[in-house]
């Protein structure tokens, strides 16, 4: 029986400050490629050093981005990894163990946020990342989904993510992500009412301090 090989996908746009680090924690792949948005830094040479595949394409939107370079993977797993992400030893073991053995067609990775220079344990995401190739595919313009074929299971160790820089990046990125949602709904014939601009906001306050435990994260909880 043949060791199944693995290929990481990262999405790039201007990440000169964030790539190194992130191709040196995915050394262990079988394949790596890099798709990006035509960046205007250091992107591209720093991404060239590393990368088994170096792939350009005008950004339209995430799925299609993503899918673009899904095509060109050849393992028989793939893991999706952002520039501001880091893959652990722990995790990279965890993973190559998984994949050897697999009880699932696809895993979620837990990302707990760095912000004011303290990971947010309280304030993170169950992402589907690691999936196999066959079946794999994205949807969706702004918070695209991965669907692949099979159950989806958990792996237990973390992905690190330094997801913003400071205040004024934490918000551009939210504003960003608004407007991609905005257009999104608009394209959809969808429409807010005062009563989604009281209720949203203040649940989504009460589940995230509250039910979740972002209170336990400080400051930086309260903040985010």
């Amino acid at each position: 029986m043949k060791n199944p090989k693995l290929t990481v996908i990262i999405p790039t746009f201007n990440e000169e400050a964030y790539i190194e680090d992130a191709l040196f924690s995915v050394a262990f792949a079988d394949e790596i490629i890099v798709i990006d948005s035509f960046s205007t830094d250091k992107t591209p040479e720093i991404a060239k050093q590393y990368a088994s595949k170096f792939l350009q394409r005008k950004f339209d939107n995430f799925s299609n981005q993503k899918n673009f370079a899904l095509k060109e993977a050849t393992g028989d797993w793939v893991l999706f990894v952002d520039a501001d992400e880091r893959v652990t030893h722990s995790l990279e073991a965890e993973i190559k163990e998984t994949i050897q053995n697999p009880k699932h067609g696809g895993y979620k990775i837990n990302f707990p946020h760095f912000y004011m220079n303290r990971f947010l344990y309280h304030h993170s995401d169950d992402v589907l990342r690691l999936v196999k190739r066959e079946g794999a595919a994205f949807s969706g313009s702004v918070h695209e989904k991965l669907q692949c074929e099979g159950s989806i299971g958990k792996l237990k160790n973390k992905m690190l993510h330094f997801t913003y820089k400071d205040f004024g990046s934490y918000i551009s990125k939210k504003e960003a992500y608004a407007w991609f949602q905005a257009k999104q709904q608009f394209d959809k014939g969808k429409k807010t009412t005062w009563l989604h601009l009281i209720f949203k906001p203040t649940y989504r306050f009460f589940r995230s301090f509250v039910l979740k435990g972002g209170f336990r994260d400080g400051v930086p909880g309260m903040t985010v």
